[in-house]
């Protein structure tokens, strides 16, 4: 979204002279000592869901009731590597697509993608002419900033990684098309297209069908289309994401994307269910390579997350419920940023109407100034960087805030010893 920062009846830092800069830096200093002395111990590293949270589909424990899904198949036992039926419909519904689009794996959509790029490099693309790994060079667009895990899948490969700035209505989409059109070495690119991570930006339909539409060097370039927080909202005003697989469709390119969804953050982190939509061809693709080392999923697990929903209307109900628990947590967020940083020029941050993080921007300079002293106050923030490849970021400014897994009471303690912690390192870079 949006990065803002509310105008209080406050000067900004910038603006005074050096001697109110020193008396505003010593003030600080006060403030930090004060926070060091109350030995706190507060994460907002990441996004993980709150106990609360998890306690809401706590009536898995009894599923499921009988062991054969709908169409009379034994759960129990192997086979099915797309998952059952009745889940990949009822995930159809919510991601816009068809069934047979949908595959239905294990808990973890990551590892889907691991998969993915894995078969990619060794078996090359369903619309590919040789698999990844004997191009002489691979490289990936990378939307910045962006989720770190995907930037890490990239390092593991040793995948170059070319950044673009993630706007508010996503990557932008004029920076990739001049990377991607003339360059067959660009072989796909990472978008979180609901909610970003961190931003919470929402990739809008144009951007979307200019992706989809593209023209690229790579006749197998892929959008790596990660929907981890389609049904995450914080508002009413629900985001519907973009149909990234139709759009590709029509433009001429069907399995140009691969989506990935799950329900980690919806019932059990640990022990949930992750899927992959694409194509029919590039989801034959992918589960023809799954059956070399597998089976079967775990579908008993698929058949108490299909009887505990029920149905697509039943995901979209148990999201009110979190939205319940973590809408406060980002509203509080928002207020201590606004009534400690806003109007000071210090810092900018975005107030995201979904998702699990705020992405906070301070001074050019002083992102790992902030994490070092909120770390020696004993509060744990993601390292600075961390949203862009290699940790690498060019302007050392971007913090990513999670704020869903503490207590409401410890959000607000860690957001304020954060805003001294930003005060601080501020007033000494603009002090010198």
């Amino acid at each position: 979204m949006v990065p803002v920062s509310a105008p209080q009846n406050t000067m900004p830092l910038a603006d005074r002279s050096p001697a109110e800069l020193a008396a505003f830096r010593d003030e600080q200093r006060g403030a930090y000592a004060d926070l060091q002395g109350r030995n706190l111990s507060l994460d907002l590293t990441r996004g993980k869901p709150a106990p609360s949270q998890l306690d809401l589909s706590d009536a898995l424990l009894a599923l499921p009731t009988g062991t054969k899904d709908k169409a009379g198949v034994d759960v129990r036992n192997y086979g099915g590597l797309e998952g059952i039926a009745e889940l990949r419909a009822m995930f159809a519904d919510l991601l816009w697509i068809e069934p047979e689009q949908v595959v239905a794996g294990g808990n973890s959509s990551l590892v889907m993608m691991r998969e993915v790029l894995v078969d990619l490099w060794l078996k090359g693309a369903v619309d590919g002419e040789r698999p990844w790994g004997k191009e002489q060079k691979v490289r990936f667009v990378c939307p910045v900033p962006g989720y770190d895990r995907h930037f890490t899948l990239l390092e593991w490969f040793g995948i170059e990684m070319v950044t673009v700035p993630m706007n508010d209505d996503g990557p932008d989409v004029d920076a990739v098309e001049a990377l991607v059109a003339d360059d067959p070495s660009f072989k796909g690119m990472w978008v979180v297209p609901t909610y970003a991570n961190p931003s919470g930006s929402i990739v809008s339909d144009e951007v979307a069908r200019r992706l989809a539409s593209m023209k690229t060097a790579a006749p197998d370039f892929k959008i790596l289309w990660d929907n981890a927080y389609a049904f995450h909202h914080l508002t009413e005003d629900e985001a519907k994401s973009a149909d990234i697989l139709t759009l590709a469709a029509e433009a001429g390119h069907p399995h140009r994307p691969i989506m990935f969804a799950s329900t980690s953050k919806i019932t059990y982190a640990g022990a949930g269910v992750a899927f992959l939509a694409g194509s029919v061809e590039t989801v034959r693709w992918y589960v023809g390579h799954l059956g070399k080392g597998a089976i079967g999923p775990d579908k008993l697990n698929q058949l108490r997350h299909s009887q505990f929903f029920g149905s697509a209307q039943g995901v979209r109900d148990h999201m009110q419920k979190h939205r319940a628990i973590i809408a406060p947590k980002f509203a509080e967020v928002e207020r201590v940023l606004d009534s400690r940083l806003g109007g000071l020029g210090v810092a900018e941050w975005t107030r995201p109407s979904g998702g699990y993080f705020v992405s906070l921007d301070v001074l050019d300079g002083t992102a790992s100034r902030v994490v070092q002293l909120a770390k020696e106050a004993g509060i744990a923030l993601t390292p600075a960087g961390s949203s862009f490849p290699h940790g690498d970021d060019p302007r050392d400014r971007n913090i990513r805030l999670a704020p869903t897994f503490p207590a409401p009471d410890a959000v607000t303690e860690a957001m304020e010893a954060v805003a001294t912690c930003v005060l601080l390192a501020a007033a000494e870079k603009l002090a010198g």
